[in-house]
């Protein structure tokens, strides 16, 4: 594949920290920092993967983590007497995420008030989506949601057909025509959806990249009835426009 995706809705590594953290239901006092590491470094491939235009900070976080990871590992014996003195090496990590996570929760407490009229509660700035009709609130999915919902999926093709020859050629172009196509009669529709016929792992990932090319364009718009639920994908109200059916 010669495409790649610049996208605007990227958050930062503390973002992805955060967000594992409450996925994995994790006390932010005592983050078991190997097994957080080992998730960091699957969503950092999962990025490299799909050739998106990861930030520097991403990668210069990812060694933070396993330099901590391995100074926790040294064998008691292994640790100057002096050492043994010094703070958690978590401590500055987690005061940089407490710090981080105050500011988020103030920013999403003020979109939320902005929000209030439309019933609608954001998780970030951006495009908002118009109430459902039966008036259930609903949250803009993350890219890091994303991420999990592609994984999974990802998981779930059959491995035989990784090592299949593909006749068929797959553009992003190709997928973003299809998805449209979908979404014509179908007002929302499950992000699992979109891979049910998927026949192999290029596939997978060429709809996953139409999929980040039309939130960048802010065409569609991803979002889920809670945190970490199944996601669902709906035209953006603001730029829906007809679309022929031939």
């Amino acid at each position: 594949m010669d495409y790649k995706v610049k996208l605007e809705i990227f958050e930062g590594p503390l973002d992805l920290l955060l967000y594992l953290i409450k996925k994995e239901e994790i006390d932010i006092y005592d983050i078991p920092i190997a097994k957080i590491t080992d998730q960091y470094l699957e969503y950092l491939e999962m990025m490299k993967l799909l050739d998106l235009d990861i930030a520097g900070e991403f990668i210069v976080m990812a060694a933070t983590l396993m330099h901590i990871k391995s100074r926790m590992l040294l064998p008691p014996e292994e640790v100057q007497e002096e050492e043994m003195q010094e703070e958690d090496p978590r401590a500055e990590l987690v005061k940089r995420l407490l710090e981080y996570k105050k500011f988020k929760e103030a920013a999403d407490e003020l979109a939320k008030k902005e929000a209030e009229t439309s019933n609608i509660f954001v998780r970030k700035t951006g495009e908002r989506p118009e109430a459902r009709s039966d008036d259930s609130p609903f949250f803009e999915a993350s890219i890091f949601d994303l991420l999990t919902a592609f994984s999974k999926v990802l998981k779930e093709v059959p491995k035989e057909t990784f090592y299949q020859v593909v006749k068929e050629e797959f553009t992003v172009g190709d997928k973003i025509h299809d998805i449209f196509h979908m979404l014509v009669d179908m007002p929302k529709m499950y992000f699992s959806d979109l891979f049910k016929k998927a026949k192999s792992k290029l596939e997978v990932i060429v709809t996953f990249l139409a999929v980040l090319e039309l939130i960048r364009l802010h065409e569609i718009i991803i979002v889920q009835h809670m945190p970490f639920s199944e996601i669902e994908i709906i035209r953006n109200p603001d730029t829906l426009k007809p679309v022929s059916k031939g």
